[in-house]
């Protein structure tokens, strides 16, 4: 259903931490015109753990509302409470989004058994395309390759984002899966790679500052120009370092700042950039032709 660059849009606020809408609408018109395939609206980047449920929702329906069918929409609905999860499912779906996408329940630690049933209960419970999110460094949960292999035999389960940076899960899941599973790499260093040895695509941080090179790296890999895949990623390789050298989304909300397309605001217990990363987060927009 999806392939290339899917942007995990952050959610632009105000130095007070509240909601800038006019800024998101922006953002929007400038990943249309850049090539992003998709918006993932309310992930991590979208700071999805420090909006309030009413907050989650508007944001949603306003990206659905901008985006108005030129691009696919995919809402974050994930939730470390099976119920939240199915609740904010069914109002993605009532929104008209195209797809949703579900982090493992953080904190918890279920085991692999309670991971398949939560996930089979949202399928069961909501009639959407549903894309797993596995990102143990932030959960503390690891969705294994044979869980994925279960969970990919429910029909509206289409696809995984595979945050784990280990290039084998692509393989792996390959081989228990088949085509039958969407695989998108949730690592911006790894995109060209993981693509390469048959995944779709990514939901990248990365292409909330670069757009445009992250579809055209994206687009090289899938048609097999590893070459100019390589040279692309080249050009991306300062930013994509310099955009984690604090938590997501920090560095990146300071970079869009910089450039001129959000304000600065952020919500605690996020905090503004550090100053000592300013200037090796701005070198890294300057290589990547971003900023001047």
């Amino acid at each position: 259903m999806f392939s290339g660059s899917m942007v995990a849009l952050v959610t632009p606020m105000r130095e007070d931490g509240s909601l800038d809408s006019d800024c998101l609408n922006n953002l929007i018109e400038f990943h249309i015109t850049n090539g992003t395939k998709a918006i993932v609206a309310v992930g991590t980047t979208g700071e999805s753990a420090t909006l309030t449920v009413k907050e989650h929702c508007a944001v949603i329906s306003q990206v659905v509302s901008q985006v108005n069918g030129r691009i696919s929409v995919i809402a974050g609905t994930g939730a470390n409470s099976t119920r939240e999860a199915i609740e904010l499912t069914q109002y993605a779906k009532d929104l008209g989004v195209d797809a949703v996408l579900l982090v493992t329940p953080y904190y918890n630690r279920p085991t692999q058994e309670g991971l398949y049933l939560h996930y089979k209960a949202i399928a069961e419970a909501v009639d959407i395309p549903q894309i797993l999110y596995n990102v143990p460094s932030r959960t503390a949960c690891d969705l294994l390759p044979e869980t994925v292999a279960r969970l990919a035999n429910i029909k509206n389960i289409i696809g995984i984002k595979e945050a784990t940076g280990d290039l084998s899960r692509v393989t792996q899941i390959k081989a228990l899966c088949g085509d039958t599973l969407e695989l998108y790499t949730g690592e911006d260093a790894n995109i060209v790679d993981f693509i390469l040895a048959g995944g779709q695509g990514v939901i990248s941080v990365t292409a909330n500052v670069a757009p445009a090179l992250v579809q055209a790296m994206c687009a090289a890999a899938l048609v097999g120009d590893e070459q100019g895949a390589r040279d692309i990623n080249k050009q991306l390789a300062l930013l994509n370092k310099a955009l984690f050298v604090e938590s997501n989304p920090i560095p990146v909300k300071w970079a869009l700042a910089e450039m001129g397309l959000i304000p600065s605001g952020i919500r605690l217990p996020m905090t503004l950039l550090s100053e000592k990363y300013h200037q090796s987060v701005r070198e890294a927009l300057m290589a990547a032709s971003l900023l001047n």
